[in-house]
């Protein structure tokens, strides 16, 4: 019998071990692709939810049920003792909301003098029949003694129940639409007189304690006006700022402070632009305490830090031969920036800067420390006038207990991620047309 020594194993050749090694290295790099895709799906399931959630909520907010009546103006009820000539005010005062439930009640052939069938009406259309009815007759006073057919806002609960919200099989006890509601509601749609149709009003009302007659209208204009506001000042302001720090500052240990600071002035919460804002447009200086103006400086403060990265980036990613070759054909250091460097930097500036209005667009907690929470019902004419935004109008919405207010809030916040998407689709686009490389 033969003894084996240990000395004369055949031992791992150097190939080998680099076979080994190598694929050790591929297995290492196949878990860590492994783990990215994993957490890119963890990330695109939960905003797949989260949008499914908004969408299914807030898709209805964007239809609104109507129903369609032969209003008589009866010269009775809007001015008995025909005093509209000397008292426009006649008009202004009268019983609207009767004309409807004098309309609603021929329409579903209700004896008139069966009161407690009259009271089973009440809270069937929208309270804003009043207003509605009001500005017909205030626009073209000849409507009275006259019948138009006009459409009228179906009261919150029951535009819910015609779209299907409300569990109409629990007992009536349980829920905010009576039986007998619900066969007027199903008769008048046999009819054809109620039905849904696109709502406007989201796009166009102000706000209301009501949720059928509440609108957009006001935040949208507001978010206009801010985002202007920014535009305005934040770009021009902050390029300045860019083109100085990074074409003409000298370093040393000022100019170093200052881009310390800027980076984390981008960091800072926004709630606390809002105190920097409430403190000194609002306490300081008097501004008015929810006007577009303010917020649209306090968004501007928040937003300068990112144009100004985003501008120094772009600046910086210019070659340096560019630099040299203006100044060495005789350019001034103003000329080399602004007719060469800038222009080709322009792309990130761009970019930089639709980004910044972009979350601008969004923010809410700033603008609720300026009283941007303000209930406003009418259109802002100026920068000065009360006005909300769309983040705290949605914000406005989340507060309240009402169904219909809850549909309202998830349609605002599909228009708000609509503009958002928007907005950031296009920095994307701008940079991969104009973008260059060096």
């Amino acid at each position: 019998m033969t003894d084996v020594s240990f000395d004369t194993m055949p031992v791992a050749t150097a190939p080998a071990r680099r076979d080994i090694g190598l694929k050790a290295r591929y297995r290492a790099e196949r878990r860590f692709r492994i783990y990215g895709v994993l957490a890119i799906s963890v990330g695109l399931i939960f905003l797949a939810i989260m949008l499914a959630s908004i969408v299914q909520k807030g898709h209805t907010a964007f239809w609104q049920t109507t129903v369609t009546l032969p209003i008589s103006f009866d010269e009775k009820i809007i001015d008995p003792q025909g005093e509209r000539a000397t008292d426009p005010n006649v008009l202004i005062k009268a019983n609207y909301p009767k004309l409807a439930e004098n309309a609603l009640v021929a329409k579903l052939g209700i004896n008139p003098d069966d009161k407690a069938a009259v009271r089973k009406l009440k809270g069937f259309l929208s309270d804003g029949a009043r207003v509605q009815l009001r500005d017909i007759v205030a626009a073209d006073p000849s409507v009275i003694g006259t019948t138009r057919d006009v459409e009228v806002l179906a009261s919150a609960n029951l535009d819910s129940a015609f779209k299907g919200q409300i569990d109409l099989s629990v007992d009536q006890a349980r829920r905010k639409v009576s039986d007998q509601q619900v066969a007027w509601m199903n008769q008048l749609k046999a009819d054809g007189v109620m039905a849904e149709h696109f709502n406007t009003g989201l796009f166009t009302f102000g706000a209301s304690s009501r949720p059928e007659t509440s609108g957009m209208g006001v935040a949208i204009i507001g978010s206009f006006y801010m985002m202007a506001i920014v535009l305005l000042l934040a770009l021009p302001i902050g390029v300045a700022a860019s083109i100085y720090l990074e074409e003409f500052a000298k370093k040393n240990r000022f100019t170093d402070l200052i881009e310390v600071n800027i980076n984390n002035l981008a960091a800072v919460p926004s709630i606390v632009f809002g105190l920097l804002g409430l403190a000194v447009f609002v306490n300081f200086l008097g501004m008015p305490r929810s006007a577009s103006i303010v917020g649209g400086l306090v968004l501007t403060l928040m937003t300068l830090p990112t144009i100004i990265i985003a501008t120094r980036a772009a600046l910086a990613a210019v070659p340096s031969s560019i630099r040299a070759a203006a100044l060495g054909l005789g350019a001034s250091r103003m000329q080399m920036v602004f007719h060469h460097i800038l222009p080709l930097a322009a792309p990130g500036i761009l970019t930089g800067t639709i980004i910044g209005l972009a979350r601008a667009l969004g923010e809410t907690a700033p603008l609720l420390l300026i009283g941007m929470v303000a209930f406003v019902a009418d259109y802002p004419a100026t920068p000065f006038d009360p006005a909300t935004a769309l983040p705290v109008q949605i914000y406005m919405w989340a507060n309240e207990a009402e169904r219909a207010f809850v549909e309202r809030m998830s349609g605002a916040i599909i228009i708000l991620l609509i503009f958002l998407m928007a907005m950031n689709i296009t920095a994307i686009v701008l940079r991969r047309r104009f973008e260059r490389r060096w």
